[in-house]
């Protein structure tokens, strides 16, 4: 194959490369207040309280829904898919915490990561354990919880039809992301996000921009009296 036979962009003189970039990068710079604007706008989202009590199993046996937040104010939950029939994982779901990397900034800002899927304890144990991941995971099987929020669903249980959720009715298992928050020994769920909506989440930054404190830093639109310190640390 020759190199004209390729796909590839335009060659053009570095002047009109230039002009081009500038022009692009004036829409990056939208793309990005508009992010910050949608993240404003999340912040300010209402939170619904949580008066069913969850169980999950643990590496440190069961522990209820407030306990998997450790003590901080904000949990955040990947869904990932593992029906308790499958033998492995869903890759998709794989390949997300493939791709998270240092996930400290989350515990620094009072909130917490967690894992939640439907097979049973000893099979994410043992996935968990030839992936290598250190990502604390835990089993919901014999809970509500799946279907409460929306990521299982079959004959039994008829999901309940919101409009962030793709394809309402679907049998079998989704992938999304569910924010929930403590205040005393009150727990709420504040955001869930589903499908394309939690592709682009594989950073700790990212994943505090879903809760209502968000980065907790003074370049954000933040409500009066929401935690902030300074951008870039100072």
């Amino acid at each position: 194959m020759t190199e004209t036979e390729i796909a590839r962009p335009r060659v053009v003189p570095e002047r009109e490369w230039r002009a081009e970039r500038v022009t692009l990068l004036v829409q990056e710079k939208e793309l990005t207040r508009q992010y910050d604007r949608v993240n404003a706008e999340r912040r300010r989202l209402p939170m619904v309280k949580i008066e069913k009590r969850y169980s999950f199993d643990t590496p440190e046996g069961e522990k209820t829904l407030e306990e998997l937040f450790e003590g901080r104010r904000q949990l955040v939950v990947y869904h990932f898919m593992f029906d308790p029939e499958w033998a492995e994982g869903c890759q998709g779901c794989t390949g997300f915490v493939d791709a998270l990397g240092d996930l400290s900034p989350l515990s620094e800002r009072d909130t917490t990561f967690v894992l939640i899927s439907r097979a049973p304890l000893a099979k994410l144990e043992a996935y968990k354990g030839r992936k290598g991941w250190s990502q604390r995971w835990v089993s919901s099987l014999g809970s509500d919880f799946n279907y409460d929020f929306h990521v299982t669903a079959d004959k039994t249980v008829v999901p309940v039809e919101y409009n962030y959720r793709p394809e309402p009715g679907v049998e079998g298992e989704e992938h999304g992301i569910s924010v929930f928050f403590q205040d005393g020994d009150a727990l709420f769920h504040t955001y869930s996000a589903y499908a394309r909506g939690v592709e682009s989440v594989t950073d700790a930054y990212r994943l505090l921009d879903l809760t209502p404190y968000g980065r907790q830093e003074d370049f954000e639109d933040s409500p009066p009296g929401w935690p902030q310190k300074p951008t870039y640390g100072g």
